[in-house]
């Protein structure tokens, strides 16, 4: 559910996101807690997910922003094989039974990827008191 009180949060540009390629990694905040979130381009739209699988709640890519099989079809958990289909991050294969990724609502306009912050996702907050520490 997004949180019609939150802005859209800027992602990547669109172009950062390639068909079925590199996914863009980001931290956000779920129930408070430091997670990770990535967004990646399938038959040409832009899909979000908490990077944690269903199975296991841990981070599921086997190299920084790689989620998808050798054939470029499925988001596969590198740690048990936990198969989801892209566009609805449902899962199809492997320990997630009739799991389902956690969504992370993302849209485009004007080149740019925007993310909506959500009841239980929410941004990182800048640390402005770290940023305003002499050196």
């Amino acid at each position: 559910m997004v949180d019609d009180s939150a802005p859209p949060e800027l992602l990547c540009s669109a172009a950062d996101l390639p068909e079925s390629g590199r996914a863009w990694v980001w931290d956000v905040l779920q129930y408070g807690q430091p997670a990770r979130a990535f967004a990646l381009r399938f038959d040409g739209q832009a899909v979000a997910y908490l990077n944690r699988c269903v199975h296991v709640p841990t981070e599921m890519d086997w190299q920084h922003g790689e989620f998808l099989d050798a054939d470029r079809r499925w988001i596969l958990c590198s740690i048990h094989g936990a198969t989801y289909e892209p566009a609805d991050g449902r899962c199809v294969g492997g320990p997630c039974g009739r799991g389902r990724l956690t969504p992370v609502e993302v849209a485009e306009r004007d080149g740019q990827v925007y993310w909506y912050p959500s009841r239980d996702i929410r941004p990182v907050p800048f640390d402005t008191a770290a940023a305003e520490t002499p050196v």
